[in-house]
């Protein structure tokens, strides 16, 4: 008869200690598991303190920027005219009156029975813009209104849009409207020539024609003409094709939106601002700080718990703590901007975290910005030592990848031996089961034999036992 478990046929508890040999074989595994998940601890650790890192980078490179320091800003007193301006502006108040925005021209064709009849056969439109730019559309088989709309709108370079417009008219309904792409006069359509289709040349041909002085139109259209925007800074007068004007003065956009109410004067203020250069300051000790909250969480010891955390105790991460902290004390400045301290930074010394006097920094940026931006964006000032110092920690085969490519090759290693080690286990225990068995079978034998000697030494017994 055939055992189905280990220790039926003997009656012994070799399951029972089939599990026990594999749990105490097991142990090896257990610790190469424990080393396993120390190891992606530590990675993951150097991986949040490379991105603390990082964005300290680039608050210190934002910082380095001299378009940080001696912004501008510019203010309109009205909705109707917004204003733009770069760092090459000059601080300057200016008074604007506009008297004319800049607008599109638009020629609205005579009205058409259909949309989708032909007109003609094939042809080629060409659009000729008063700039003297020339555009050439071919019509291909479609020369209806409808063909013609799409294939100017399917040209970004034509220079116009095309609508159909339905007027409700009871004969003539549909009117093709052209639409200059850009306001002003120089954008306008000066002439629209229809070359091998006289029959769509009859009706789309036009020609802007001045003559002593007046402008007037050939052509079946209602034309609505272009204008230029116009008005006064500061009392000079100025002509401009688009209602976005740059540079009229250095450095500044004016945005024509609309005309200003009952033809009010509009104020334009340019002025320095030096909230950029503080915003820029302040997002750095934030970052600053923000790493020193990330070394303390993966450094720290929990007392109470006995527990470390991943990089407790780490040496690498001592060294950038020491060598940003190093940075921040050695950036040299000028005679009145000297330290951090002297902008109203200064050093928590229970944790090392960097802390702003809003009123000094205000102040020494107001009155010192010269001092101010070579200390911290000098060519040896504050951001440009942090970046290149934060970079030999964060850099492609830097110090922290260095780190995190051993601590990979070390996962991997520890994952062959996981396997390599759980390998053997399977075969030992293979080989256990195999013995028990063995042992199993050969106890049930004897267990029998046992059992039929005693039942024959039994029968001798009673032979041989006296009749009563």
């Amino acid at each position: 008869m055939a055992i189905s478990s280990i220790g039926v046929g003997s009656g012994l508890p070799l399951d029972q200690l089939l599990t026990d040999l594999r749990k105490a074989e097991s142990q090896p595994l257990q610790l190469i598991k424990q080393r396993q998940v120390i190891s992606e601890a530590r990675l993951s650790g150097y991986g949040i303190i490379k991105g603390a890192l990082t964005d300290l980078q680039k608050s210190a490179q934002a910082l380095g920027k001299t378009e940080t320091y001696g912004a501008l800003k510019a203010t309109s007193s009205s909705d109707a005219l917004g204003v733009k301006v770069e760092n090459k502006a000059v601080a300057g108040n200016y008074n604007v009156q506009v008297s004319q925005l800049a607008t599109q021209q638009s020629l609205v064709l005579a009205g058409r029975a259909s949309r989708d009849t032909p007109i003609g056969s094939g042809g080629t439109i060409e659009i000729t813009l008063e700039n003297g730019e020339s555009h050439s559309i071919e019509l291909g088989s479609d020369t209806s209104l409808q063909g013609v709309m799409k294939a100017i709108n399917a040209d970004p370079k034509a220079g116009v849009q095309a609508t159909m417009i339905n007027d409700g008219d009871a004969t003539a309904p549909y009117r093709l409207m052209l639409t200059a792409k850009d306001t002003g006069s120089e954008a306008s359509v000066a002439r629209i020539n229809v070359i091998e289709n006289d029959d769509l040349a009859a009706v789309l041909g036009f020609n802007n024609l001045e003559e002593n002085g007046v402008v007037s139109s050939s052509g079946t259209y209602s034309v609505s003409d272009a204008q230029n925007a116009k008005l006064t800074l500061n009392s000079i007068e100025i002509e401009s094709q688009s209602n976005s004007i740059k540079d009229v003065i250095e450095g500044v956009t004016l945005d024509l939106k609309s005309m200003p109410k009952d033809g009010e004067t509009v104020k334009i203020a340019v002025a320095r601002d030096d909230s950029a250069a503080i915003n820029g300051i302040k997002d750095f000790v934030k970052s600053y700080n923000s790493l020193l909250d990330t070394i303390k969480t993966q450094t720290s010891f929990d007392v109470d718990a006995g527990q470390s955390s991943a990089l407790t105790g780490d040496s690498l991460i001592r060294r950038i703590e020491n060598q940003m902290r190093n940075v921040l004390n050695g950036a040299p400045g000028s005679n009145t901007i000297n330290t951090l301290a002297d902008l109203g930074i200064t050093t928590d010394y229970k944790t090392g975290k960097l802390e702003i006097n809003d009123d000094k920094l205000t102040e020494a940026v107001k009155n010192n910005l010269n001092e101010v931006t070579n200390f911290l964006s000098g060519e040896n000032g504050l951001a440009k030592r942090v970046d290149s110092t934060t970079n030999e920690f964060i850099k492609s085969g830097g110090l922290i990848s260095n780190s995190t490519d051993s601590i990979e090759r070390n996962i991997r290693m520890l994952k062959d031996q996981y396997e390599v080690t759980s390998e053997r286990i399977d075969g030992k225990m293979e080989n256990y089961r195999k013995q028990f068995s063995q042992l199993d079978v050969m106890v049930n034998q004897m267990n029998g034999t046992s059992q039929y000697l005693a039942q024959q030494l039994d029968m001798l017994a009673n032979m041989n036992a006296p009749k009563k």
